[in-house]
């Protein structure tokens, strides 16, 4: 039997082959939102534009200690000591932006996404589906919303993603910025543009703790230089600060910057030594509930920092297999009929709310035709009438299989002109009850005449 099928989503990824010729590579048909570089070897969010920032507040205070203060005190320390002040400078300098970079660069711990749902689990209860819990509809298949999982012996809640259509790990979150879901999601961090997750979150902390301590170097030098130029010409602090503004504006920046790189490095030990991430202390507050990850103090520590990082799940340079990875993934699978727990509540559903879905149509619906044709006061034409009411009685009902039926607006009678018209999937409508001799042979749309 014809069913008008619904319309067709577009494969935007096109072909596999990308505008050199060359088959096109996993980073480049990226559904997430993140910025790639060096030809998929570095991984950013999509704020990456802020990352430079980052760098300038770090890369110009270091450089103006460095060659206004640092470079002062060279001969002002028996045993050429001053040249390491300088000398470590310089190298915490580089190390907090090497830091910077393996934070803000790679793979934060990005799950895969599915083509297609996951098919249910056995023992899901199907049956139990009923018209009225889906909104009146022919009931299908529908993945459950959550499931529980035991961590530690403790019941855990799992959701399904409906962006990456599978259920998330315990402690997965999908990042709304990045638009991917991270396992271990701690935050989304604007200051290293990028998502904090399993495979970083060791980099970020290091950052920021060695953000505090190059902030805390930097301040008490400045007030050693300060100390210095006071013995060395006999006078009053105030006096040695004006005569080394440069100083005076490096104090007042890693005074107000230690507040905040230094409040941040409290916090995560805090979460670090609970086992919390921000994401679950912010949402969850475990001090209320028993937590099933903590595993003790030191042994949260281990897991941080003594621990092999996991590689990623994700080869964003190898190339594409096919064009299905291009495809856009809100296509249910061939020949399946689960839907995930948003979809609507048809086959197919292009957009939540009251947008037009493609729900089956039925015999009841098919009568409708013949009763609004009644209505109006239609002529009988040529048999017009006799041939689609016998249609629409005759027509089977569709099975609830998810493979679209008609829609409501798009299989009604259209008045043009002052006369009736019929629509094309009428037609096919009347050729799929083996009436197509009596409709292509007799009969001739009135608008045509």
């Amino acid at each position: 039997m014809y069913a008008a099928p619904p319309p067709q989503i577009p494969n935007m990824g096109g072909s596999n082959m990308d505008q050199t010729g060359s088959e096109k590579r996993v980073y480049q048909a990226w559904k997430g939102s993140n910025k790639f570089f060096f030809a998929g070897r570095f991984i950013f969010g999509p704020d990456v534009r802020s990352l430079v920032l980052t760098f300038v507040l770090i890369l110009v205070p270091a450089t103006i200690f460095c060659v206004l203060v640092a470079r002062k005190l060279l001969d002002k320390f028996s045993h050429h000591a001053g040249v390491s002040i300088m000398v470590i400078a310089v190298v915490f300098t580089i190390y907090v932006l090497v830091l910077l970079l393996l934070t803000s660069g790679r793979d934060p711990g990005i799950l895969p996404r599915n083509a297609h749902p996951p098919e249910p689990e056995e023992g899901y209860d199907v049956a139990s589906l009923t018209p009225e819990s889906i909104g009146g509809q022919t009931p299908h298949p529908r993945l459950p919303r959550t499931k529980d999982v035991f961590v530690n012996g403790v019941p855990v809640k799992i959701k399904y993603c409906d962006t990456c259509m599978l259920y998330r790990p315990p402690r997965c979150s999908h990042c709304s910025i990045c638009n991917n879901c991270v396992e271990r999601f701690d935050h989304h961090c604007p200051w290293v543009g990028q998502c904090i997750g399993l495979r970083n979150y060791r980099f970020f902390f290091m950052f920021v703790f060695s953000t505090t301590l190059l902030c805390v170097y930097v301040f008490s030098f400045c007030w050693v230089y300060i100390k210095k130029i006071m013995v060395a010409d006999d006078v009053t602090v105030w006096k040695a600060m004006s005569k080394t503004p440069a100083s005076i504006v490096l104090i007042l920046y890693t005074f107000f910057s230690v507040w905040f790189v230094g409040g941040l490095t409290v916090f995560h030990l805090y979460l670090i030594s609970t086992n919390q991430t921000t994401y679950e202390n912010f949402r969850y507050r475990y001090d209320r509930r028993a937590n099933p990850y903590n595993k003790g103090v030191i042994q949260n520590f281990k897991e941080i920092f003594f621990t092999s990082v996991p590689p990623s799940k994700n080869n964003f340079r190898a190339k594409l297999q096919n064009d299905s990875t291009l495809q856009d993934t809100s296509a249910p699978p061939s020949g399946g009929n689960f839907l995930s727990p948003n979809m609507g509540k048809g086959g197919i559903d292009l957009e939540i709310g009251n947008k037009p879905s493609w729900p089956t149509v039925g015999a009841e619906a098919l009568a409708d035709f013949e009763t609004h044709e009644s209505n109006a006061g239609l002529e009988n034409k040529d048999g017009y009438e006799d041939s689609f009411a016998h249609s629409s009685r005759t027509l089977p009902v569709e099975s609830a299989e998810g493979r679209g039926g008609i829609h409501p607006r798009r299989s009604s009678w259209g008045r043009k002109s002052g006369s009736w018209e019929i629509t094309p999937d009428i037609l096919a409508l009347a050729a799929g009850v083996n009436e197509a001799n009596r409709v292509s042979g007799d009969i001739t749309p009135p608008g045509n005449r």
